[in-house]
């Protein structure tokens, strides 16, 4: 946690240290820890069904103990997968704390991933068990066979032919011996978005949380304060939603409220966030450039923080923030690997238009040039984060080799390059060439093309960002149909919904440009650059 009333900057970095406990449960730290102190509190308020259904402390510390027995019961042990692909929901948290407890390893999903993007993580992960609801249960249906480790499926539903999860937790004992794990036990493996080949399982440790706190608390001015309440419209599977909001203001006893929208509007966020009384957001900058495009004037709210972060903000969306919310947005920078390392925060005067902000407390970043060694100042560079800190992810699950190759030495390398000026402000200049960032999320290419050179129609495909104003990027897709295939507006759109219904909503190609040919280099590799250059 960060010390209180830093003067500034400087004097923030000078009074941190970290306090790694021998012994530390996420699934303990976020419930019974809490429920001790305020067992009466609200822990998480559900509107999912309109009314809100309040869960305290004390009975997200008893059910998720209840599930985590109940985890045993069936069979799976410490160490052991478990998938989770449910919207935010009481469940949801009741279900990943259990699995902390337990001493398995959670594995989010996205309610967005179709059955192909589902296979690829249930499957890599070796996920024994899957909890979810008759929306994931049914996606599933189509891929079951191929996944011979998934035993178990528990439904929120009570659909048949699954084991149903309220029953299972009310016949469990509330009486479970939590694991023991240390910091570095893993306790969740998130998947990145697959910009160097399929979406890599990365693995957590417990100490994972502890490492994002300083950075949240920044991002959200100094979280915890009196009458807090968060609230962000990420699923809760991504690094966004579970490690940037959820767990953190858990951990720090604060309430959090769940609600699932289909689609994201901006009406009715602000209709949420008013009868909810949130006061503290997570918002990606698309979400919040989508607000500013369809709102004319906000109403009145209680909003004390928002913290933003997947892609850049942008000046003129910071600056419209702070005329309609009173407050200026804190933009935070970090990846699935390892994330909230750079932070703006107004509270201490760190925000400066077109800047990610300053290193958080306790992370070393630097901006490294080609050779590996430390930029000059206003030398743009990659940026990369030592692994030193808490929040690093473990490995990669089974793939030793991507592992090693995401290291240079001891500097973790994200790819993204930057440049750090003279005020000590780092800012975000562009990402890899063959990374697109639409609407917050990372989104890799070589997922997608897989996905479409199995469409009938497709012979090859090489997918690309293009700019645009609302979402960063937008995916485009290059195709060079079979023979006697015809290109037509009909078959670009059959083509998009072969993809949405397959891979994440996100994924899909918004635009598709069919080409005589792709060109390769000599080893087969797409030359992707060729079409980035056309689209620019």
């Amino acid at each position: 946690m960060l010390p209180d009333n830093p003067k500034n900057h400087a004097d923030l970095l000078a009074r941190f240290r970290w306090n790694i406990p021998e012994r530390f449960n996420i699934g303990t730290a976020c419930a019974d820890d809490i429920a001790r102190l305020t067992p009466d509190r609200p822990a998480i308020i559900d509107y999912a069904d309109g009314e809100p259904q309040i869960l305290s402390f004390k009975q997200l510390a008893e059910r998720s103990s209840r599930f985590a027995a109940a985890l045993k019961g069936i069979g799976i042990r410490r160490g052991e997968r478990v998938a989770v692909m449910l919207p935010q929901s009481i469940e949801a948290a009741i279900a990943h704390l259990g699995i902390y407890k337990l001493g398995a390893i959670a594995v989010p999903l996205a309610m967005q991933f179709g059955p192909e993007a589902m296979q690829h993580r249930l499957a890599t992960s070796g996920a024994r068990a899957l909890i979810a609801d008759m929306i994931g249960l049914e996606r599933l249906a189509s891929i079951q066979s191929n996944l011979p480790a998934l035993e178990f499926r528990i439904s929120i539903d009570g659909t048949e032919a699954t084991q149903d999860f309220n029953s299972l937790i009310s016949k469990a004992s509330a009486h479970f011996p939590i694991a023991e794990t240390s910091p570095n036990d893993p306790a969740m493996m998130l998947f990145t978005s697959g910009t160097t080949g399929q979406p890599k399982g990365t693995l957590h440790a417990h100490r994972v949380l502890l490492g994002h706190l300083p950075g949240i608390q920044m991002a959200q001015g100094f979280m915890p304060q009196k009458d807090d309440r968060l609230w962000t419209p990420s699923d809760w599977a991504w690094a966004g939603g579970l490690l940037n909001a959820l767990l953190p203001a858990l951990y720090c006893g604060v309430t959090v409220v769940a609600a699932r929208a289909p689609k994201f509007e901006a009406d009715w966020a602000i209709d949420l966030m008013k009868k909810a009384g949130v006061r503290n957001i997570f918002m990606p900058p698309t979400a919040l450039k989508l607000m500013q495009a369809n709102l004319n004037k906000i109403p009145e709210l209680n909003i004390r923080s928002i913290g933003s972060a997947g892609e850049a903000l942008g000046g003129q969306t910071l600056e419209w923030a702070k005329e309609h919310f009173g407050i200026s947005i804190n933009e935070f920078y970090g990846q699935t690997e390892c994330n909230a390392v750079i932070s703006a925060c107004h509270e201490i005067g760190t925000v400066k238009p077109g800047s990610m902000g300053k290193s958080v407390p306790g992370h070393q970043v630097a901006i490294l040039n080609e050779t590996g060694s430390a930029a000059q100042t206003g030398e743009t560079g990659e940026i990369a984060i030592h692994n030193s800190s808490p929040v690093m992810f473990l490995r990669y699950f089974d793939n030793k080799t991507e592992t090693e190759r995401k290291f240079n030495d001891e500097w973790m390398l994200t790819g993204d390059r930057a440049y750090r000026d003279e005020d000590g402000y780092f800012h975000f200049v562009g990402r890899n060439d063959d990374i697109i960032i639409s609407a917050g999320y990372r989104i890799g290419p070589a997922e997608i093309e897989d996905c479409l050179t199995a469409h009938p129609a497709v012979e090859l495909a090489a997918v690309t960002g293009k700019a645009d104003a609302t979402r960063t990027q937008i995916t485009v897709a290059h195709i060079k149909l079979v023979e006697g295939e015809q290109p037509s507006e009909q078959l670009k759109q059959h083509i998009r919904n072969f993809v949405k219904t397959r891979l994440s909503a996100h994924e899909y190609p918004r635009e598709i440009i069919f080409v005589d040919d792709i060109p390769m280099t000599e080893s087969g590799k797409i030359i992707r650059r060729v079409f980035r250059n056309q689209t620019a």
